[in-house]
């Protein structure tokens, strides 16, 4: 087996390689709206509405990725949950929108159609502030984060670690897709969520808000971005990295492991929930669906691909994987699922630090070719020339420059 190296310094994390993404993003985030609204159609400039909502969503999947790293790249901790955070994140922001549709539905009700379907007579307690776009904006924050904590504090405090931990998160989420599965939780059952109409009062699917969502979405991404990079840069970041590679260390230093990875889990989690907020106005649906084992286990694999502990790596595994995603389901659809698991063995196999690990490793190289030789082994070199034998014969003497001697 391979061994895995979890890079936190190289090239691709130097300054030039953070300030070339900063500007990246914020290239695309400014100038995906202009080729959209006032590009004509017939320009090759153009950028369609369909290619503006799959970059929309994939920033998103990326703000999920990120999360990924922070847990699993910089902790250690490999989490096949975060589906639900995303869906809770989403479902909160849904309820929003559903509320905001009012009488325009097919019904002409206040309630949704599916409740009045259902023969709802009133909201449920859980939409109680489900009218408020303040209220909406804490409770994307606050549910998916106090699942997280709860969750966390009784896994991380009985120390279930490894792929006992992978599993009951796994289980976690499982439970909850069959939970909102059913009608009478008011979560619209198997259809979900969709129909949105206006959010804030302004019509969604105007070409202004699509582009105001996409922007913030990037700004999002762009802030989360460095959130995480000044967390791993920090004390706490240090920790959480010592408790990757070694936590019963951690421990007799004194340290409890607990706070710590219950924070960043909570954090992860947070994330996630805000970028499920993000894509369900910009999709235009939110279903049970999104919090399969398959859309979790792919979070993973975005953050593998791209190279784990980089920050960088699982967002460019984000845009690669569902990239290839949005050719392969329209072009080969039923082979969608083989491409994703051989891509997966592919990477466990052959580039068990990612795409940015490949690249970090080849830069190296090429950096080693042209540093010029040590100070020594050019004394070394010096010392074979005088007396007359080859340099290798020199190498197990020792060299001591000139004036060295106490």
């Amino acid at each position: 087996m391979s061994k895995v190296t979890l890079p936190t310094k190289g090239p691709l994390l130097s300054g030039k390689g953070w300030t070339a993404f900063f500007v990246a993003l914020i290239v695309v985030c400014a100038v995906a709206p202009v080729l959209n609204m006032w590009v004509p159609v017939d320009s090759p400039l153009h950028m369609s509405d369909y290619a503006v909502a799959l970059v929309g969503k994939i920033m998103c999947y990326a703000i999920c990725a990120l999360a990924m790293d922070l847990i699993w790249g910089y902790t250690g901790i490999l989490s096949l949950g975060h589906g639900l955070f995303f869906a809770l994140g989403g479902y909160m922001m849904g309820m929003y929108l559903m509320r905001q549709i009012g009488r325009d539905g097919n019904y002409k009700s206040d309630l949704p159609d599916f409740m009045v379907f259902l023969d709802w007579k009133t909201l449920p307690w859980h939409w109680t502030f489900s009218d408020s776009f303040i209220a909406t904006l804490v409770l994307v924050v606050a549910v998916p984060g106090l699942i997280a904590f709860v969750f966390g504090f009784f896994a991380f405090r009985s120390r279930i670690k490894g792929v006992y931990f992978s599993i009951i998160t796994q289980a976690m989420t499982f439970a909850a897709m069959l939970l909102f599965f059913r009608n009478e939780t008011g979560f619209g059952g198997n259809n979900g969520f969709t129909d949105f109409k206006r959010i804030l009062g302004i019509p969604i699917a105007t070409q202004e808000m699509r582009m105001t969502l996409f922007a913030l979405t990037g700004a999002t991404l762009l802030g989360f971005f460095l959130f995480a990079k000044w967390l791993i840069g920090s004390k706490f970041g240090r920790v959480l990295q010592a408790i990757r590679d070694a936590e019963t260390r951690v421990m007799f230093s004194g340290y409890n492991p607990l706070p710590y990875k219950l924070t960043i889990w909570v954090i992860s989690a947070v994330m996630c929930g805000v970028a499920g907020a993000l894509y369900v106005p910009q999709v235009g649906i939110i279903n049970p669906g999104e919090m399969s084992a398959a859309n979790s286990i792919e979070i993973a694999i975005w953050a593998a691909v791209g190279g784990r502990a980089t920050l960088i790596g699982p967002i460019i595994g984000a845009f690669i994987v569902n990239g290839a995603k949005s050719w392969l389901t329209v072009a080969y659809p039923e082979y969608w699922l083989y491409f994703l698991g051989a891509l997966f063995i592919a990477v466990t196999l052959f580039l068990p630090n990612g795409i940015v690990g490949l690249v970090r490793k080849w830069l190296s190289r090429e950096k080693k070719k042209t540093t010029p030789p040590e100070p020594v082994q050019d004394a070394r070199r010096a010392v074979a020339a005088e007396q007359g034998v080859e340099p290798d014969a020199m190498a197990s003497l020792p060299v001591e420059a000139k004036g060295a001697r106490a």
